[in-house]
């Protein structure tokens, strides 16, 4: 949710029951990060999270600096996307804070179960901006899933997201 996951609608969704998260590279340095956490708490009472998407590139961000913003900030979840998160996650269970991998595959989900992620979120290929690499749908993917898991699920109605579905469904 890059660029939309700010305070306003993390808070939101958490008032409503369910758990917000601030997308965490959508603030541009760990300072800002920690200033959005903060205007978050202002918004809720209720427990809301951080996500770290953690991408190939050749210049990362600061993530540690980003991880203690979020553990300074009070955040007791972090939801982490993208590469392998087993370099952060010592930093993070240090301080207490529940670990959420988004999982496209079962083998990336039984790699997060090995490295210490407390649960994960499933991913099928259905879900926008998540695709994986393996084109398995959420109902095929999450009953063969072992660890404590929350389904992402989305439905596109787009004329472009009809003709892949069924260009999909095609092939099987």
């Amino acid at each position: 949710m890059h660029r939309v996951g700010y305070a306003e609608l993390a808070a939101a969704v958490s008032n409503a029951g369910g758990l917000g998260i601030i997308t965490g590279l959508t603030q541009p340095t760990p300072e800002d990060l920690a200033r959005e956490i903060d205007r978050c708490r202002e918004k809720t009472d209720r427990p809301f999270g951080v996500n770290l998407t953690f991408l190939p590139s050749f210049a990362s961000p600061p993530y540690p600096e980003y991880i203690h913003a979020i553990v300074e900030g009070g955040v007791r979840i972090v939801e982490t996307a993208g590469r392998n998160p087993a370099q952060y996650i010592p930093a993070l269970k240090a301080h207490g804070v529940k670990v959420i991998h988004k999982c496209t595959s079962v083998r990336h989900s039984l790699t997060a179960e090995r490295i210490g992620c407390d649960a994960i979120s499933v991913d099928g290929f259905e879900c926008g901006g998540h695709p994986g690499e393996d084109d398995i749908p959420n109902m095929i993917l999450l009953p063969r899933v072992a660890v404590p898991t929350a389904s992402t699920w989305a439905r596109a109605s787009s004329p472009r997201r009809r003709r892949r579905r069924t260009t999909t469904s095609s092939r099987h």
